[in-house]
């Protein structure tokens, strides 16, 4: 298969070092198309670009993306988007620096419906994993489609309660989409590919550089009608995905956590700057006018301990004082409290519980 001539002018432009997002919307606006912008001369682009920019515009390309490409595309689950396609997300139209190039594997459908960021700690608690799950699986099964970043943690989670219900989900990556990143979600990678998507606005090859990753946040927050932050520190690239929203026009919402949690400092931050405090999935349901199902957060038979272990962790001599039990004793509850995932282990000897 040989790539089509006008999508290989917006690959090229794309391509062009110093030349960005916006100077090419500059360019079409003034030429008109990726076509005319290459067949102008030094002196036309001149005055658009800097004159070193529309040397290179001028000067052959190296056309092995184009073949890497094209041999991508005889996949037909594989698709490539420009912003002058009808196929084009609108939602990504009203961003103030839309991607000029989308690459698509799987529904290209999913694009343009209805859809919730759900972000969140790549070094997620149990509980958060738990919570940004059930609450995108709640989301999906109301026709909601789950947007988010394929990364660890958070992230993986709502892809996987997305996939769940019928509105499923939409991976923006960042990296080129014939690598996986993080390797370990090779498995939801296919998952995605099969019934959900996996989007870029970075070519095939492209490796998984820090400086794409805080880049990609705008399209996830730009597809979707409202954004949803589990769990997230202060420092977490979640916040720049809550603040692109924001400034998107879209709603944030925060689930609150521990005051002692060092992944719930960056949903209290939130809640403090105005974003919507949720407690459950129909919060966000109703706020964006959806009806809603029933879904429960982790329900579990009541056991006694959990009365005495609360919600902050605990370290389990303190949790013996608070209960009476000896620690032999507490070993064997909190075993059976964790298979039946009411409980989780936390680093330094702690326990948490879920829900």
């Amino acid at each position: 298969m040989s790539l089509d001539a006008s999508l290989a002018s917006w690959l090229k432009l794309t391509q062009i070092s110093g030349l960005g997002n916006e100077g090419l919307r500059h360019l079409l606006q003034a030429f008109g198309s990726p076509d005319a912008i290459l067949d102008a001369s030094v002196s036309s682009l001149s005055q658009y670009v800097r004159p070193s920019v529309a040397k290179v515009i001028r000067e052959d390309f190296d056309g092995s993306l184009f073949d890497t490409t094209a041999a991508w595309l005889n996949d037909p689950a594989n698709r490539v988007i420009t912003l002058a396609d009808a196929e084009y997300p609108q939602a990504l139209l009203n961003i103030s620096d839309p991607p000029l190039v989308l690459y698509i594997k799987g529904r290209l459908d999913l694009l343009n419906v209805r859809s919730l960021a759900v972000v969140g700690s790549r070094n997620s608690t149990a509980q958060g994993v738990r919570n940004a799950e059930a609450f995108a699986k709640a989301a999906s099964e109301s026709g909601l489609c789950i947007v988010s970043g394929m990364a660890h943690g958070i992230d993986t989670a709502a892809h996987k309660g997305g996939l769940q219900g019928s509105g499923s989900s939409i991976a923006v990556v960042g990296t080129g989409l014939d690598k996986v990143y993080p390797a370990a979600n090779r498995e939801l990678a296919h998952q995605l590919a099969q019934h959900g998507t996996i989007v870029s606005e970075f070519p095939l090859g492209t490796p998984p550089l820090a400086s794409n990753f805080p880049r990609r946040n705008r399209i996830i927050s730009g597809l979707s009608e409202g954004c949803l932050v589990v769990e997230a520190s202060l420092q977490s690239g979640s916040l720049i995905t809550a603040r692109m929203a924001l400034e998107q026009g879209r709603e944030v919402f925060a689930i609150p956590g521990s005051i002692h949690s060092p992944q719930s400092k960056g949903c209290h931050f939130l809640i403090k700057q105005g974003a919507k405090l949720v407690e459950s999935a129909q919060d966000i349901l109703e706020e964006l006018g959806f009806s809603s199902v029933t879904t429960q957060v982790g329900a579990v038979t009541e056991n006694p301990l959990l009365t005495h272990l609360g919600f902050d962790a605990v370290d389990i001599e303190t949790l013996s004082q608070r209960s009476g039990l000896t620690i032999a004793e507490l070993s064997a509850i909190l075993l059976q409290l964790e298979l039946d995932g009411a409980v989780a282990t936390l680093p330094g000897g702690l326990y948490q519980r879920i829900a």
